[in-house]
């Protein structure tokens, strides 16, 4: 027997509402009916993209990935977590690549620079203006030759439009295609981010964000196509899913404002004010600092920059435990590291968490008001936007169809992590360190 192949896609934010909308149409119709709907998933947390799509792929939570963040943990606006190197488990990719299966990616987070993957197009884009993405991805790892034969033409969809929807969609479904049609990997991942963009900049559910679904409808319809096209139809499992929710943001604290105003963060009064109001980096606005926040959506993690300062430590701790009582500040809960790995499986160098009271998202400023508007040029203080505990808020889903999968099963709910732990059991693949169980109603010969 041929081996099988996989698709994953991974729809950044897709929620349960969504797929039953998308089941009105007719291919997801007919994988609801010929495959396993899941109906919802329970994601990590945070639940934030980059830390969600790491244990998605590894079936750990974020205590064995180290992943807790988008971003590098450094005052401000840092650089993301790009590369491989960040996420320190075992991925589905390294497990097809043991087997001497070929592996695709286009747009899955934290794969930058993976020797794991055969054709590699990580989620990235160029850093400055001027420089072109063709050289972006070479520096993350993206070989002349997928550069030749999928990036360049494809350019078009996104050239003058990079992280703008749904210009990168359609740049990340068009390549995937054509990975398909070129090089017919055994596994391919991709994930596209149109409906996240949407609900960050105009709230969970609107007009915008269900023409988004229809858009992504038909691109995934193009995907199905060209596995027709070669030939593989019958023989390839798909799995569309996704990676956390989003929620309606009605105000956007920046808790670094009670840091300075405790003594905890010392301002450059003199960079501030040659910036006449005008943004100015985290880097540029303090001279120094005992403990900062880094937002993350709707929760914000604490660091002490001397670990062995207990004096700031139980200052914070005191500090932003009398204001979560006081449900004044944006965040109604404050876990230790100890508390937030035992509850929720998130550990990581930071000191403490905030959590958010369920309509505050968090920004980074440390001087100004602690309230301000929403900032839709940034996914953390968006209209709407994610990162809280993944109990809260419209829930993600998944369809798995294909020649493997049950057909016509319809689960309540799972967690994201067991998308892994099935495919483990299904492909007889090596991840002993994972966390996730696998979902037996959904497999066939189980």
């Amino acid at each position: 027997m041929k081996n099988r192949k996989l698709i994953i896609v991974s729809n950044d934010a897709l929620v349960k509402e969504d797929m039953d909308y998308l089941l009105t149409k007719p291919l997801i119709k007919q994988m609801a009916k010929k495959g396993t709907w899941v109906k919802t998933l329970k994601t990590v947390y945070p639940s934030i993209t980059y830390c969600c799509h790491t244990s998605m792929i590894t079936g750990c939570y974020p205590n064995k990935t180290h992943l807790y963040n988008n971003e590098v943990d450094e005052w401000g606006n840092s650089n993301w977590v790009w590369e491989r190197s960040y996420n320190k488990m075992k991925t589905l990719l390294d497990a097809f690549k043991e087997k001497g299966l070929t592996t695709a990616n286009v747009f899955w987070p934290v794969t930058g620079k993976d020797n794991s993957i055969d054709y590699n197009i990580p989620e990235y884009w160029s850093q400055t203006a001027d420089e072109p993405l063709t050289v972006a991805l070479k520096r993350m790892g993206t070989s002349d030759k997928v550069i030749k034969d999928i990036v360049e033409p494809n350019l078009h969809y996104i050239d003058g439009h990079q992280r703008q929807h749904p210009y990168c969609d359609e740049f990340v479904f068009s390549c995937a295609c054509d990975m398909i049609k070129k090089y017919q990997p055994d596994l391919l991942v991709l994930h596209p981010g149109g409906i996240d963009g949407l609900r960050h900049q105009k709230g969970v559910f609107n007009e915008y964000v269900t023409e988004q679904v229809d858009i992504t409808y038909y691109w995934l319809n193009k995907i199905v196509q060209a596995v027709k096209e070669i030939g593989e139809f019958e023989n390839t499992d798909f799995i569309f899913t996704s990676d956390h929710g989003q929620m309606d943001i009605k105000r956007w604290a920046h808790p670094n404002v009670l840091s300075t105003e405790a003594g905890l963060i010392t301002l450059n009064e003199e960079n501030i004010k040659n910036a006449n109001g005008k943004f100015i980096d985290g880097n540029e606005a303090v001279s120094s600092y005992r403990a900062y926040i880094k937002a993350v959506g709707a929760s914000a993690q604490v660091f002490i920059k001397d670990k062995d300062d207990k004096e700031a430590y139980d200052l914070v701790h005191k500090l932003f435990s009398e204001k979560a009582k006081t449900k004044m500040y944006g965040f109604e809960r404050v876990y230790t590291t100890e508390e937030a790995l035992k509850e929720t499986h998130l550990s990581g160098d930071f000191d403490f968490v905030l959590e958010s009271d369920g309509y505050s998202a968090f920004g980074w400023e440390p001087f100004g008001p602690y309230y301000t508007g929403a900032d839709i040029s940034d996914y953390r203080t968006g209209v709407g936007t994610h990162g809280y505990l993944p109990d809260k808020g419209p829930q993600p889903s998944m369809l798995m169809f294909g020649p493997d999968f049950n057909e016509g099963v319809t689960i309540e709910r799972r967690d994201t992590i067991d998308m892994v732990a099935t495919l483990v059991k299904l492909f007889n693949l090596n991840m002993p360190d994972i966390d996730g169980k696998v979902i037996f109603e959904a497999i066939k010969n189980k």
